[in-house]
Order: structure tokens, then sequence, then C-alpha cells
């Protein structure tokens, strides 16, 4: 049986009640980092004792995590299914997929309000030029949820929120694998410059490439943290 006490204090935030929300926030770093290893059982009364918080919280983190494909329901409760590279690869080719159909969608207007992912980009930027990691992640993530506020197209935004918490924390480990900040940068100022300039094609490219680049470094960091936690690769 997992020590969620001991796992739970690695990323607990320091005061005594810990809202639902940071729950299921920690919740799903040790599961997609693999500190609770895929087949844990996941206990509503454990977890509410060890968050201090009621049942209910830990109910609602639970069904947000099947939402996202970390945790299925059994009948004898609820299990961590984690991911597998099976896992990455699907999500990142449904990354691919709708990230694409956003910069098309985008394209088709000449008036595309790409303005809209400038500070993300800016945020980046001093990231990178100060070395903080954590900071870049997060404007990288930003600057691509930007792409569906540029498009105005709700229904593509509802598949990326269901998946961006899961996306948060693997680019936070993807991110971590660069030594320097810069390249990535200059490779999201360069799929910026092209769609403003509407040059759909390049931007296209460009977008594949990065994404290439970023599911290579995850692989790296992933297949560090099985062999650090003792892993083996589930095929189920």
């Amino acid at each position: 049986m997992a020590d969620f006490e001991s796992l739970a204090g690695r990323v607990l935030a320091p005061r005594q009640q810990v809202l639902g929300e940071q729950v299921l926030e920690q919740l799903r770093v040790l599961i997609v980092t693999g500190k609770l290893p895929a087949g844990t059982h996941l206990v509503e009364a454990q977890l509410s004792a060890t968050f201090q918080v009621s049942r209910g919280p830990i109910r609602d983190a639970l069904a947000q995590l099947e939402s996202e494909g970390l945790v299925e329901s059994r009948r004898r409760g609820v299990f961590v299914r984690g991911l597998t590279t099976k896992d990455i690869d699907e999500l990142y080719s449904l990354r691919e997929a709708i990230e694409l159909q956003a910069l098309r969608v985008a394209a088709l207007s000449p008036s595309a309000p790409w303005d809209l992912a400038q500070p993300s980009l800016d945020d980046m930027r001093v990231a990178a030029a100060s070395g903080d990691h954590l900071a870049f992640a997060h404007a990288d993530m930003a600057f691509h949820a930007s792409f569906y506020d540029v498009a105005d197209h709700s229904r593509l935004r509802q598949i990326w929120s269901q998946y961006a918490p899961t996306f948060g924390v693997l680019l936070e480990m993807t991110t971590a694998e660069d030594i320097d900040l810069g390249p990535s940068y200059e490779s999201h100022v360069e799929i910026h410059a092209q769609m403003r300039a509407g040059e759909l094609d390049r931007a296209t490219v460009s977008l594949q490439e990065h994404l290439l680049g970023s599911r290579s470094r995850l692989m790296t960091a992933f297949a560090r943290l099985t062999l650090t936690n003792g892993l083996g690769e589930e095929t189920s």
C-alpha cells in the first residue's frame, strides 16, 4: 500500500487545510510523475485523512482524474491508471491535431487577434533569461492555450481544457530537460511570427517540429522517472 502521507508531504502546501483544487493538483502530479504507480488503490477515507479535507473534495478530485484518464473505477474502488508511453503518444497526437486545427481556423480570418499570444511570449522571454523553468512552463502552456482564443473555437478549447492539466504536468517535466530555454522560446516566437504573417504552411511545419522535440524530451524525462520509481511499463 502506498505511503500517502510521505508522498503528499512532498507537494503539500504549508498550511493545515488543503483545498479541493490543491488536492486534485497534487494527486495529478503524483500520478503523472509515477510516485503513485499504476494499480494503487485510492481509498477515499485514507485520502481524506491524509489531505485533511472531507470526502466530498476527494470524490470530486477522483472523478476529475478519471475524466483525464489517470484513474479508473473498478468493482473494488478507484485505482491509479497512470501513464504509459502509449498514453503519451496518444496525448501528443491529440494535442497536435487540435493545435493544428486551431491554427487553420485562425488562418481563415485575416484579422485573427494574434496579439492575444504576445503576453505569454513576453513571460517566456523573461523566464528564459532568468532560467526559471517552472515560470517558463506556465507561460508556454498559456501560449498554446491562446490558440483557441485566437481561433475563437469553443469546442477545440473545451477539448484542450480537458487535458490541459495533464499537459501542464508533462510540460513541466519536459521543460526541466532544457538546460538553455532560449531555443524553445525562439521556437514559439517563430510560430507566432509565421501565423501573424499568414504563413500557415510554415507555421504548421514549425509547430509539428516543436511538438516532436517536446515529445522526445518528455520521453527522456519519463524514462528516467520510471527507472527512479522502479516502475514497469504497463501495457493495459
